[in-house]
């Protein structure tokens, strides 16, 4: 991002989702009117700022017209938590909605992630050096092994301002070695070898360093009901951290050694800290598929019942709750949600009065055209056909499409939504791969440099499905 959040105004947010999203300009407007309130509230003083919560969005519209990419470039251009979930998921035989939590405890974890990052970014700098010293020592050892039991002796004595007998004599052994000619002799070296380094000469060199060993048990997580009891975090506690040596080359031990140092100059505690509030302030919610557990039959049996139970079990946690995590209780208050559905068959007056007043800002979404799929191909920053030829210049070919051919690209795309499914502009990606099929089969050719696709390349292509398309109007 090339400004701070803080000092964009809606205008620029909604520029910035152009950059990446066609069209859908109501539904830009209000995501950026959402992140802005979030600033303007940081702003006011800390008793009004409780009692303003967020205005939750409901997006209608079909599938593949942007829904969920609005969403997810919102929260990276806010660098905010984000998280997104399938409200089908919570409707699962012998699920019934059960363990909805679990979807503020995956938003605590991606803030965690996140603020962890930012921390390391800020301490990169200094781990690069650290780990270019222990490359330097791993290349040239040290010609006193007592230094590093020293270390540990440090650490464990050092603060009570006690010295062993062992310590002191280690450290006067030391203090002989360093005034040796071999140790000035190994220190110059050790210069030599760093100017090598930042030279780029020992990229390749094996050394062996030493990393953690982590095993895989360290990672299992019981979660049960909302408490969490993370097992491998009671057994670190208890033993000393395991390491292990390991032979990498000189490249492989920078990029290791330097994200070893960064996590060690961290503070956890402050990073969870930070991660929990960042959650309850910023945290974005991607509610999917939320038209699925919307019935509109007055009747209501089996699957309906099933639903409407989802719903009142989402419905605390949208008004402002407290959920446990591993890493603490959240509250939900300020979290901003955002629900998404197709609305084919329900609407959003057949989800339960409660949660329907849970989302003040309703969105249509509209149909993609002719026009919308041709920007789509060739406008933002990453689109697809920009894609597809980065893909095969990776093989030494350069493709082009006239224009000719990405019209007939979009016509064809638009057709095929209108008499069979309709997928959006996922569309773009199921013609653009069965018409770069065979060309990506046969690379790489050193006989092939050059490819342009034109709009007869095209018909061609799909000549057969749009005549099976034709027939199939007038079979009854």
């Amino acid at each position: 991002m090339s400004q701070n959040i803080k000092n964009m105004t809606p205008k620029e947010i909604v520029a910035e989702l152009d950059k990446y999203i066609i069209g859908q300009d109501e539904a830009k407007k209000s995501v950026a009117i959402a992140l802005r309130n979030r600033y303007r509230r940081s702003l006011l003083d800390e008793k009004m700022r409780e009692e303003v919560t967020p205005k939750n969005i409901l997006m209608m519209g079909p599938t593949g017209v942007g829904k969920t990419e609005i969403a997810r470039r919102l929260a990276k251009i806010m660098d905010a938590p984000f998280v997104k979930v399938e409200a089908t998921k919570f409707t699962e035989v012998g699920y019934v909605g059960r363990d909805v939590d679990s979807m503020i405890r995956d938003l605590v974890e991606a803030s965690v992630r996140l603020t962890k990052q930012s921390k390391l970014n800020e301490k990169y700098d200094i781990a690069e050096k650290l780990a270019e010293d222990k490359i330097v020592e791993a290349i040239i050892p040290d010609p006193t092994p007592a230094a590093s039991q020293n270390n540990i002796l440090g650490n464990i004595f050092g603060n009570a301002g006690y010295k062993s007998q062992k310590q002191e004599y280690e450290e006067k052994q030391r203090a002989e070695a360093q005034n040796s000619p071999d140790y000035q002799e190994i220190h110059m070296a050790r210069e030599q070898v760093r100017v090598q380094l930042r030279e780029g000469k020992l990229e390749d060199q094996l050394i062996e360093i030493e990393v953690p060993d982590n095993p895989n048990m360290n990672a299992l997580d019981m979660q049960n009901e909302g408490a969490s009891i993370v097992i491998g975090n009671i057994f670190d506690n208890m033993m000393p951290k395991k390491t292990k040596r390991r032979k990498v080359t000189v490249k492989e031990a920078r990029s290791i050694l330097r994200e070893q140092e960064a996590a060690n100059l961290i503070d956890m505690d402050q990073v969870v800290d930070e991660a929990l509030k960042n959650a309850e302030q910023n945290g974005i919610v991607f509610i999917d598929e939320i038209d699925k557990i919307a019935s509109g039959n007055s009747m209501r049996s089996g699957a309906d019942v099933s639903r409407e139970g989802v719903q009142r079990d989402i419905l605390p946690i949208v008004e402002g709750s407290v959920v446990n995590t591993k890493h603490g209780p959240v509250k939900t208050d300020h979290m901003l949600f955002i629900g998404a559905g197709a609305f084919h068959v329900s609407k959003p007056s057949d989800m339960i009065p409660e949660l329907q007043g849970r989302f003040p800002i309703t969105v249509n979404l509209k149909n993609l055209d002719k026009e919308d799929f041709k920007k789509i191909l060739t406008v933002p920053q990453n689109a697809i056909i920009k894609q597809q030829k980065a893909l095969l210049e990776t093989e030494g070919v350069s493709v082009e499409f006239t224009d000719d051919a990405i019209d007939e690209i979009a016509g064809m795309a638009y057709f095929m939504n209108e008499e069979k499914e309709n997928i959006g502009a996922r569309r773009l990606h199921t013609i653009l791969e069965t018409l770069l099929e065979d060309i990506s089969f046969n690379l790489p050719d050193p006989d092939i440099t050059e490819i342009t696709i034109a709009r007869e390349d095209v018909i061609e292509k799909f000549k057969e499905e749009v005549k099976a398309t034709d027939v199939d109007k007038y079979i009854l």
